[in-house]
């Protein structure tokens, strides 16, 4: 006789010593922070929101080397190599292995450039001093994480949230065959929403992480403020509900951004931070206690035969690993950094020669090989798997690798430690589209990004 006993209901989850430390990374007003080829102003002159760099460690032990995750509120780094600088500096001075640190971008277009210093650009002074205070914030935040690490419970819930929409738009000029970078009705966006809560062993929050998919440009060309566009306001928001941090994991947003965007009004910026923490804080709400499951119980004769559940114990997983590997990426044949420079020198329009600034440096750092090695990033965390690269995969690869691993909490990354170019499908290449013409990366790349990834999912969960 077959029984038909239903599953237990639980949340994947680890048990661990954990660290939190959160520190201020706000500019000073007059730094350069032009990040539009649109905009008209070099400098910041006002600050909206400030920016915020948080550390979260975990390890099994109390004395095993833990994993550091680094949340910052800034965009992307100008070339591969000026990360390299930094990562590796930073590597050195807390001795860690490259494998054991993620450095995570929120991705805000509001906030001053990752960049080496030009002295032709206005407030370069400022943002080179702004750099070095950066590097011993991070520093100083992670020992203090490492410090502090403390019993704790991580457990992870998923939801659903409406601020992502597709942004690949056909030009309703028909006579350009092109795709702008902008709201598409016509398409449906991946909205899912993975919330962590971390919580020590008396069953209070000390901090909750929200993992999801949606390009933070609210404020574009015509903002001149310094702003974690709508982050910031999700974390605050949150915060205030919690009485305690809130992380920011950006998911795999290669075509996805708010609906209405590119605006000068940090108030829309706000709003959308809102809208993102207001269904975070629904999944939270959602969520059993700390290390329980629900498990039916009984059937209950009533005015109709009930199914009881209730709590019962459950354990959490104490596994950590972590995994780095490669993948060979197929370059595109662009001019030489020096051709590139030359055309930017000649050229008129600022939206122009900023796209050919940014070519030129990515030229620069990728060298004039077939193929570029991409880092790619996972660890185990109990029942969960963070897979990430530096680049802007669109969001089918978090799809695909949710297919998948269904039984798996899989939290997806972009721009973590570095950043350099969109992984656009291969199918897009023959469109005229911003990713494609963008990317360093030829057709065929986010494919074997996937591959790589699920190669490196399985890895973690097999050792």
């Amino acid at each position: 006789m077959q029984l038909n006993v239903p599953r237990h209901f639980r949340h994947a989850s680890f048990r661990g010593q954990i660290g939190i430390a959160r520190t201020d990374i706000t500019p000073v007003i007059g730094i350069y922070s032009r990040n539009w080829g649109a905009a008209q102003h070099d400098v910041a002159d006002a600050v909206h929101q400030s920016l915020t760099l948080s550390v979260l460690t975990l390890a099994s032990e109390t004395d095993e080397s833990p994993l550091i995750f680094i949340d910052a509120d800034l965009g992307w780094w100008k070339t591969p190599q000026v990360f390299a600088d930094f990562h590796n500096r930073l590597l050195r001075e807390l001795g860690v292995e490259s494998s054991d640190l993620i450095f995570a971008l929120s991705h805000t277009h509001a906030g001053p450039p990752l960049m080496q210093p030009d002295d032709f650009l206005p407030g370069s002074g400022l943002l080179q001093e702004w750099m070095e205070t950066l590097y011993n914030r991070t520093v100083q935040a992670v020992g203090q994480a490492m410090s502090d690490q403390t019993d704790g419970i991580l457990e992870w819930n998923t939801g659903r949230c409406g601020l992502a929409t597709v942004r690949d738009l056909p030009d309703p000029d028909t006579s350009r065959d092109r795709l702008l970078c902008g709201f598409n009705p016509d398409c449906e966006a991946d909205d899912t929403l993975l919330v962590g809560r971390i919580t020590d062993s008396s069953g209070n929050i000390r901090a909750t992480l929200v993992n999801y998919a949606c390009h933070p440009t609210t404020l574009a060309w015509e903002n001149t403020t310094i702003s974690a566009d709508y982050p910031g306001a999700m974390r605050e928001t949150i915060q205030n509900h919690t009485g305690a941090p809130t992380f920011f994991m950006l998911g795999a947003c290669g075509e996805l951004a708010p609906r209405y965007q590119y605006v000068g009004d940090p108030s829309v910026a706000d709003r959308h931070g809102r809208q993102l923490a207001f269904a975070a804080l629904s999944v939270l709400e959602d969520m059993e206690p700390p290390e329980t499951q629900l498990v039916y119980r009984e059937a209950v004769e009533s005015g109709s035969p009930l199914a009881a559940w209730r709590h019962q114990p459950s354990g959490s997983s104490p596994t950590l690993g972590a995994f780095q590997t490669t993948v060979s990426l197929p370059l595109k044949d662009w001019p030489t950094a020096e051709e590139l420079e030359q055309q930017r020198l000649a050229c008129n329009g600022r939206a122009e020669e900023e796209r050919l600034r940014r070519k030129r440096d990515i030229r620069r750092s990728i060298g004039n090989g077939p193929a570029w090695e991409l880092a790619v990033h996972a660890w185990r965390i109990g029942d969960a798997v963070l897979v990430g690269c530096c680049c802007e995969p669109y969001s089918v690869l978090q799809q695909e690798l949710r297919r998948q691993f269904p039984d798996r909490v899989i939290l997806c990354m972009n721009l973590i430690n570095g950043s350099i170019g969109y992984l656009p499908p291969a199918d897009l290449y023959d469109i005229d589209v911003y990713p494609v013409w963008q990317t360093p990366f030829d057709r065929g790349s986010l494919e074997l990004t996937i591959d790589c990834m699920t190669k490196a999912i399985r890895h973690v969960l097999d050792e």
